[in-house]
């Protein structure tokens, strides 16, 4: 992958299952964290959101039903795609699921190859980098798969900071990202780093996106972050 890889949370209570899908996504190239109940998983999301999460609907205590819906009800975790997982077959259930704010409803036993395709295909909505899409915002165009930023056709110089950070703005043109938020997008959750840090990196993007002129496309926003555009 090449950005920083998209973090999946598997909430599945059955060991076995939990062990497969997990590898299998791993070997895929997402970072993944495990959950075997609701309780966990509605922390682990509250603690470090993730990109994505793959959910199984039938756990005891609180279902994998209940967790969607509660995430779903939350400003700050309404945009995470949910794929549910569920034996269940009938069409009434399917439908619950997807009324209760699922993206994808995966019926058990299902294949490895779709669900994978199934998890890139959310991804591909909301994370198009983190799979190698190709991005493109006015005259500035990223191709998160060869790794290189053109402006007006012309190639510009980034390090991998200002690449994910660029990245990170172009997937969601408009939305202001708090220096937090870059951080854990950008840097990644486990690593500590100065809030500062952010500013000097949006610096030197800001001089790679106009090296060969232009107006700088970025926008500081007072007391809240930075957005594109």
């Amino acid at each position: 992958m090449s950005t920083e890889q998209p973090t999946v949370l598997l909430v599945e209570d059955e060991p076995a299952q939990r062990e497969v899908l997990g590898y299998n996504l791993e070997a895929d190239g997402f970072r993944v964290m495990t959950a075997d109940n609701g309780e966990e998983a509605l922390m682990m999301v509250a603690e470090a959101p993730p990109d994505i999460i793959v959910l199984d609907w039938m756990m005891p205590n609180v279902s994998g039903i209940e967790v969607c819906r509660q995430l779903k009800t939350r400003s700050e975790t309404r945009g995470i795609p949910i794929i549910m997982l569920s034996a269940r077959s009938e069409e009434v259930d399917r439908v619950r699921g997807l009324e209760t704010g699922a993206d994808d409803y995966v019926i058990k036993p299902y294949s490895l190859v779709e669900l994978m395709a199934r998890v890139r295909a959310q991804l591909r909505r909301t994370r198009p980098a983190s799979i190698g899409e190709r991005l493109e915002y006015q005259d500035i165009v990223l191709d998160a798969e060869t790794h290189r930023v053109t402006r007006s056709e012309k190639p510009l110089k980034l390090g991998p900071t200002e690449f994910r950070l660029l990245a990170t703005f172009m997937e969601k043109p408009g939305r202001v990202w708090s220096r937090e938020q870059l951080l854990d997008r950008v840097w990644g959750r486990d690593i500590y780093v100065d809030t500062r840090t952010v500013d000097v990196h949006i610096g030197r993007l800001r001089k790679a996106l106009c090296q060969h002129g232009g107006n700088d496309p970025l926008r500081t926003v007072r007391g809240a972050g930075y957005a594109l555009g």
